[in-house]
């Protein structure tokens, strides 16, 4: 099946496009463009965080209300769906095709004669799109049993993971609507609705696990997924709906397009569909290579790896909001030769991405027991949980980079809208490490031997898709980026020194926490200004614009 874009245009093109070779670069973002982003990404960030704290506060009531046991673990299988379709359909996945499709047509309607681009594409590719993720869902459904047994054969449980697999397989459904409308709205300009998803979403599971927990069990946490994933299409539709019908929307963005009314029409290809969702299903078996592994230790495990996991990627997803929102803005730069501002907007993207998550990496490292035991240590959650889970998050902690960098470089490597194999070729290599390294790993270290496997497989595929960037991807100073990367690693290494004096200073776990994270902020920003990061630059008009009207919310 080859999807058209607005304008008929199926030709496929493997590889990089033409432009990348051959064309001079042309001008960069302008600075009203720049305040733009910068004010759209400080929105993004700001919505972001708050669906993080739903997420730690949906995390606590799933804690607080069934504890670390064999009943969560069997949900914890089950919660394997919405993870794996979170990436699959609205993070990573789908979006690769999806955003650099719509930025086309975006950018053609200023230029379109009859029938409108975006409004083609739509009517072209939602309805197969929507019957893909309908028989996905059913399938699933059908097949939880089945999926059960592969994914945590050791499981003490396995009739209440199915129970609660059949709940969250609806998610393949709206996860799907969700991404194709968020990718949408990106492309459009438009990225408060798209940002909003996650704090709908943990509203509706918290919601639910309160309604429903006391008549059914760790049953009600799955209900919550299907809930959440109903209200996560809905926050986007009326936004959705005004953009594919509203005629200002077109005049307005014929007016602020400029460059990008000559980009060219881009076919959703199945080799760029294929490539874009096997490298999602690469990266995803990680969690599937730690859950199988978990399984046959003490029950709980699985559950330990969550809990760590969950709060350790708070920061790796601050670090590519960014990114998130600048996608649209790299594939406009390639589809129209602008070579020059793609690779200056992914330069300086994979700098602050690597800012933030390392400065996250280095307080959850310093104050990891004290962190889980303020978040999660009340009711069935006892105290020998929050030191095993504590354990293995400075563990994850290790990876945040890696997988910070992965998630940046991607994109990248699919801005241009063509199929491109060897971010998969990576991730497959980074998966089979993983693999390997647990299984070995598991007998001597148990959970803390999973979480350094998930650690190392990242980290290489980071490293791969690094180290090719200039040749296969946008063509980025490869060198540059290191020499600049590793100056917040040093500030991060006396940044977590600083946290675990701190912390070890105070018996109160609130204090130690709270003065750790301080004195690591404190230390990790005096070391980068000492030298000289110029990954601090892009945070100047975030600052700035942060008091101005948001556009974005239109």
């Amino acid at each position: 099946m080859t999807l058209p874009t607005a304008d008929g245009d199926t030709r496929k093109a493997p590889g990089l496009p033409a432009q990348l070779r051959t064309e001079p670069p042309a001008t960069g973002l302008s600075g009203a463009s720049n305040s733009r982003l910068a004010r759209a990404a400080l929105l993004t960030a700001l919505l972001s965080a708050a669906g993080a704290v739903l997420g730690l506060g949906r995390d606590q009531s799933l804690a607080h209300l069934f504890g670390a046991g064999s009943e969560t673990d069997a949900f914890l299988v089950a919660w394997t769906v919405p993870e794996f379709a979170s990436t699959l359909l609205i993070e990573d996945g789908l979006a690769f095709v999806l955003v650099p499709a719509f930025s086309a047509a975006v950018a053609r309607r200023a230029q379109a004669r009859g029938a409108d681009p975006v409004r083609s594409l739509v009517s072209s590719s939602l309805p197969r799109f929507g019957l893909a993720f309908l028989a996905a869902a059913a399938l699933l459904i059908a097949g939880a049993p089945s999926l059960v047994h592969a994914l945590a054969p050791g499981l003490p449980h396995p009739r209440l993971a199915v129970e609660c697999t059949r709940l969250t397989a609806t998610c393949a459904l709206t996860f799907g609507l969700t991404g194709y409308c968020s990718a949408a709205l990106r492309a459009h300009g438009c990225y408060v609705p798209p940002a909003a998803i996650y704090v709908a979403y943990n509203i509706g599971i918290i919601a639910t696990m309160l309604v429903c927990g006391t008549r059914f069990g760790v049953r009600s946490a799955a209900m919550g997924v299907a809930v959440g994933g109903c209200l996560m299409v809905a926050i986007q539709l009326p936004a959705f709906h005004r953009r594919l019908i509203s005629a200002k929307a077109a005049e307005r963005l014929a007016g602020e397009a400029g460059d990008e009314a000559a980009a060219k029409g881009r076919a959703m290809g199945l080799g760029l569909i294929a490539a874009v969702l096997t490298f999602a299903l690469c990266k995803q078996s990680q969690v599937f290579i730690e859950r199988f592994l978990a399984s046959s230790l003490a029950a709980g495990s699985i559950s330990h790896l969550n809990y760590a996991q969950k709060v350790s990627q708070l920061p790796m997803v601050l670090s590519l909001m960014l990114c998130t929102v600048t996608f649209p803005v790299v594939a406009q730069a390639v589809a129209r030769g602008d070579i020059a501002a793609a690779r200056a907007r992914v330069e300086r993207d994979l700098g602050l991405a690597a800012c933030v998550v390392l400065l996250g990496a280095a307080a959850i490292f310093a104050c990891a027991p004290q962190i889980i035991h303020v978040l999660f240590q009340r009711g069935a959650f006892t105290a020998d949980d929050t030191a095993a889970t504590a354990s293995v998050m400075r563990v994850y902690a290790l990876g945040l980079l890696g997988h910070s960098m992965v998630g940046a470089l991607v994109r990248a490597y699919f801005s241009a809208g063509r199929p491109t194999w060897y971010p998969v070729g990576a991730m497959a290599v980074g998966t089979g490490a993983t693999a390997g390294v647990g299984s070995w790993a598991v007998d001597l270290w148990g959970v803390r031997g999973i979480a350094g496997a998930n650690a190392f497989g990242i980290t290489l595929t980071a490293v791969l898709l690094l180290a090719a960037m200039d040749r296969r991807g946008v063509p980025v100073d490869v060198s540059r980026v290191l020499a600049e990367m590793g100056k917040p690693l040093l500030a991060a290494a006396g940044a977590t020194v600083a946290g675990l004096m701190t912390a070890a200073s105070f018996t109160s776990p609130l204090a130690a926490g709270a003065a750790g994270c301080l004195a690591v902020t404190a230390v990790f920003v005096l070391l980068l200004w000492a030298l000289r990061a110029e990954s601090l630059a892009p945070l100047v008009p975030a600052v700035r614009s942060a008091t101005r009207r948001p556009r974005h919310a239109r």
